[in-house]
This record gives structure tokens, sequence and C-alpha cells, in this order.
């Protein structure tokens, strides 16, 4: 028990601290080996430090690395969405520019339509749609009508 608990306990550190008082025969092997030993130690927990300060940074840097992958789709869903609203836009943009279209027509409709007092700002204007012409013989006849008579006698001379 006791011999097994030394091997894993101080097995490679006493192994490797032995050879190295045979190899420099100080003259106080067991100065020596205590100071090898202290001087072991040291090193086993730098060497420990220095594993987790690798681990740690490692860590650091999967973390900076899905940091970038996050913010690098969500540069993209940014350009999407910009996308998309400059497609509603322009969309938007388009259905004005067809209401504004439709209205004008309908205001030249409208206009074409409209009476004489609609159109001027004199009082007293007649509130006509069409004009009425009167000829010598005291006949009403609707400028309508006297295009439609004209055509009329131009197709029987032809």
């Amino acid at each position: 028990m006791e011999s097994q608990y030394l091997k894993q306990c101080l097995g490679t550190c006493l192994k490797k601290g032995l050879a190295e008082v045979v190899e420099h025969r100080p003259a106080d092997p067991i100065e020596y080996l205590a100071h090898w030993i202290y001087n072991y130690r040291r090193i086993l927990d730098e060497e420990k430090k220095r594993m987790l300060e690798r681990i740690e940074l490692e860590q650091e840097r999967e973390a900076a690395l899905a940091e970038l992958e996050t913010l690098r789709k969500m540069k993209e869903e940014e350009l999407m969405i910009q996308q998309k609203l400059e497609e509603q836009h322009q969309s938007q943009l388009e259905q004005e520019h067809e209401q504004l279209e439709l209205k004008n027509k309908d205001d030249k409709v409208l206009e074409k339509e409209k009476t004489i007092a609609e159109l001027t700002d004199r009082p007293g204007a007649p509130n006509l749609t069409s004009v009425e012409e009167v000829d010598e013989s005291g006949q009403s006849e609707n400028i309508a009508d006297l295009t439609e008579e004209a055509e009329q006698e131009s197709s029987q001379l032809i």
C-alpha cells in the first residue's frame, strides 16, 4: 500500500531527481535533491498554469469566432431587411404613382365635364356642361349633334 502511494505520488519525481543527483554528484545530495524537487514542483505548477491559460485562450477564441459568426448573420439579416424595405418602398412609390396617374386621368375627365361656372370664377357665368348654339332660325342645336350631322353629310358625299 505505502509503496503504491509513493509510486503514484512521487514515483516520476523521485526517479528523475535521483537520476540528477547521480549525474551531478553534489557535495550535499539531500539538499540538492530538495532544491531539485522544489524546482520540479514549480515547473509542474507553471506548466499546469500555462495549460489552463491555453484552454482559456482557446475558449475565448471560440467565443470570438462564434460572436463574429453571429455578427455576420446579423449583417446578412440587416441587408435582407433593408432590401425588403427598399422593395416595399419601391412598390409603395409605384402604387402612389399609379394612383396619382389615375387621379390625374379622373381629374382631366372631370375637368372636361365641368360647367363654365365651375371653370371660371366670374359670378353670373352660365351653369352649362355643354354649349348649345342657336342658329338664325332660333332653333338650338347641341355641338355634339352638329358634329354628328357633319360626319353623316361627309359620309354621304363619299
